[in-house]
């Protein structure tokens, strides 16, 4: 097992702007709930060339954009992360249809279909989080574990067409 990051390399804290969440279905919260969770508890971030950890995050949409708000730990705005959210609109799409496609699969079909569903929402979920790790290099350095419960969380938002 590797050994946990330092307090330099960790979220102690995360907020999601709350009019940028959408309603999503039972599962689908549940999901965001877990991510929020999993996230507090192990994590690898830290801001590139910045100050160092640990870090409170807010994640929210602002005029069509994905913004990572990374605060210190006294509430200090250290820097806020901007990205497009075209790159991600494809992915987060056929991410959300795919688990849609999968909770009603868990309901009335095979342990085998179900499996290739959950293989294919897996794929997605990977494919979101190395895009977003992509999209962040160079100003915030994450581990996949972290940048696939922040991919979760994204896809947790409201994504205005």
């Amino acid at each position: 097992m590797p050994a946990a990051p330092s307090q330099a390399r960790r979220i102690i804290d995360i907020a999601l702007d709350e009019e940028s969440v959408a309603r999503r279905t039972p599962e689908v919260e549940h999901e965001r709930a877990v991510a929020l969770f999993d996230l507090l508890e192990e994590n690898d971030f830290c801001l590139v060339e910045g100050e160092p950890g640990p870090y409170k995050l807010h994640i929210g949409i602002f005029e069509q954009r994905l913004v990572f708000g990374v605060h210190a730990r006294d509430d200090r705005k250290l820097r806020d992360i901007i990205l497009s959210l075209t790159p991600f609109r494809k992915v987060v799409k056929d991410y959300f249809l795919i688990c849609e496609s999968y909770y009603a699969a868990i309901k009335k079909l095979s342990p085998s279909q179900i499996e290739a569903l959950d293989m294919g929402r897996r794929g997605l979920h990977n494919e979101g989080s190395e895009l977003l790790r992509e999209r962040l290099a160079g100003k915030i350095e994450v581990d996949l574990d972290t940048a696939r419960r922040l991919f979760t969380l994204i896809c947790a938002l409201h994504i205005k067409a």
